[in-house]
């Protein structure tokens, strides 16, 4: 297994036993809660669902997307259209986890980890920021709309550089957040719609404004 078109190509069989363990499986996790923010940057934990669509000289393939990002800990899946999880990216405390193929590696650098066993270079660690509108302190914004929101951004550190290009926005939980984002970088094409996001913050917390996001658990201290 080197890429991760061979992961979308699992036959139905195959496809039809793996619904059967993962029929109780939940996403948020119990002690997160929906919020409302004026802001995306409010949010220091939040959970999208949407679709990642994969284009190289080669081949063609989607999936869809789920990713629950948090202050601590970030959870990717793709899976098929019948629900099937065929790649899973959970990094906690520093470490990388990734299963795929009935396989799990582990690693300390999400980005590297992804890129050797699977062969693609997909920005796990820019995503969450890209993914609700905002860039890093490395990233170039080129050029803004009439509401001042990014339409194309790029890597100038990084080589190749990654060309980002904010097509459709959109408001979720109360804020505003790209629907509809393509990045390229040489030859690969990947275009990213975002179905649902949800701001979340932990259900003891208080939400307001200044307090949003996940914090520490401290009865378990």
């Amino acid at each position: 297994m080197n890429n991760l078109s061979y992961l979308t190509k699992y036959s139905l069989l195959a496809t039809l036993l793996c619904l059967s363990f993962l029929s109780g499986c939940t996403t948020t996790p119990i002690n997160l809660v929906p919020i409302n923010v004026d802001k995306v940057s409010q949010a220091k934990a939040w959970e999208m669902k949407g679709k990642l669509a994969v284009r190289t000289q080669n081949e063609n393939f989607s999936t869809n997307l789920y990713w629950l990002h948090t202050q601590f800990r970030d959870e990717l899946r793709l899976t098929t259209m019948l629900g099937t999880t065929i790649l899973s990216l959970t990094t906690e405390q520093g470490l990388t986890r990734l299963e795929v193929d009935g396989k799990v590696y582990q690693h300390n650098d999400a980005q590297q980890l992804l890129t050797n066993v699977t062969g693609w270079s997909i920005p796990v660690q820019a995503l969450p920021l890209w993914i609700t509108g905002q860039a890093s302190a490395d990233d170039l914004i080129d050029s803004f709309d009439e509401k001042n929101r990014p339409v194309i951004l790029t890597t100038p550190l990084q080589s190749p550089s990654w060309h980002v290009e904010f097509q459709q926005w959109q408001q979720q939980s109360g804020a505003e957040l790209p629907r509809m984002l393509q990045l390229k970088r040489a030859d690969l094409r990947l275009k990213i719609q975002v179905s649902q996001w949800q701001a979340l913050a932990n259900q003891n917390v208080s939400t307001n404004k200044q307090d949003l996001g996940l914090m520490p658990d401290e009865s378990k201290k």
